[in-house]
């Protein structure tokens, strides 16, 4: 297990990658990409030769066919995966950045270009990155070290997803809310922080609420009614969110528009987020960890 610290200066436990698994990731990786420059340098000796195009042609229309299947697939793979290749995800690996959040095109592209021409390059005696990897306690080859990203391991089983209400007593509120400025990231920050809220320590907890409700209280509006502890706060706001976004992709029908979620029943007892230390209310209307409230 090691330690990451998010921008909200909460401490996450995570299990680091080790070069082991790494390494047989990278080999999936780089089997598939194998197959694939075989396919398109056949395809492309076939055209060239029957065109009778020049040497020189032929070598950089090689060498720019081998810099896009090596480099490009990690770029783009990890780019719209958020941090994972095919190999990654076979191993349930994941690239993530120092302070726990997802990777962006930017962290994708510089990891790629040094696995390339540092890590592993053909040109070195040794392979920089092993070394690097070995020596490092988080296991970061160069391509880490630069763009600031960690390889953590993922739970072999996937996260469950939350469960998600709105108090009956706050549904009119909830159908009032403005959610056009509610971001995917912070929503997905939001449901992640609920589907792990039983396995972080309370301190950690406490904190990562606080500053996600408050970041949730600026973009949405208006403010609850009542007081609502953090996660109660933001599990109603992702429950109408929901509840839209089911309602905008389902068929119509001649029923009408799916209700809001009910709060649970008597045999459906709400995720357990009474374990708090008493406090006020916030004026952004949610109540901070402590609160009796919902």
């Amino acid at each position: 297990m090691s330690q990451l610290v998010t921008g909200e200066a909460v401490v996450l436990q995570v299990r680091i990658a080790r070069m082991p698994t790494r390494a047989l990731a990278c080999a999936i990786d780089v089997v598939l990409q194998g197959i694939v420059l075989v396919v398109l340098i056949s395809l492309l000796a076939g055209f060239l030769i029957g065109g009778q195009a020049s040497e020189a042609l032929a070598a950089a229309l090689i060498f720019i066919v081998v810099l896009l299947v090596v480099i490009g697939y990690r770029v783009v793979m990890e780019t719209l995966t958020r941090g994972r290749t095919l190999g990654k995800m076979v191993l349930g690996l994941k690239v993530v950045r120092d302070d726990g959040s997802s990777i962006r095109f930017r962290q994708a592209l510089v990891r790629s270009l040094l696995w390339f021409f540092v890590d592993f390059a053909p040109w070195f005696a040794a392979c920089p990155g092993i070394v690097a990897s070995l020596m490092n306690k988080q296991g970061k080859r160069f391509g880490d070290m630069v763009s600031g990203t960690v390889v953590i391991r993922e739970r072999h089983q996937p996260m469950a997803s939350p469960p998600l209400f709105v108090p009956g007593h706050l549904v009119q509120w909830a159908q009032s809310l403005e959610l056009s400025r509610l971001s995917d990231d912070l929503a997905n920050a939001s449901r992640d922080y609920l589907a792990r809220y039983t396995e972080l320590q309370p301190d950690a907890r406490t904190a990562l609420g606080d500053a996600l409700a408050s970041r949730m209280a600026v973009v949405t509006a208006p403010a609850p009614p009542v007081p609502l502890i953090a996660p109660a706060y933001l599990s109603a706001v992702l429950a109408e969110r929901r509840r839209r976004e089911l309602n905008r992709l389902a068929p119509p029908s001649p029923y009408g528009a799916l209700p809001p979620p009910p709060a649970p029943g008597p045999f459906a007892p709400p995720p357990p987020l009474t374990a708090f230390r008493p406090a006020t209310l916030n004026p952004q209307g949610w109540a901070a960890p402590g609160s009796n409230e919902l």
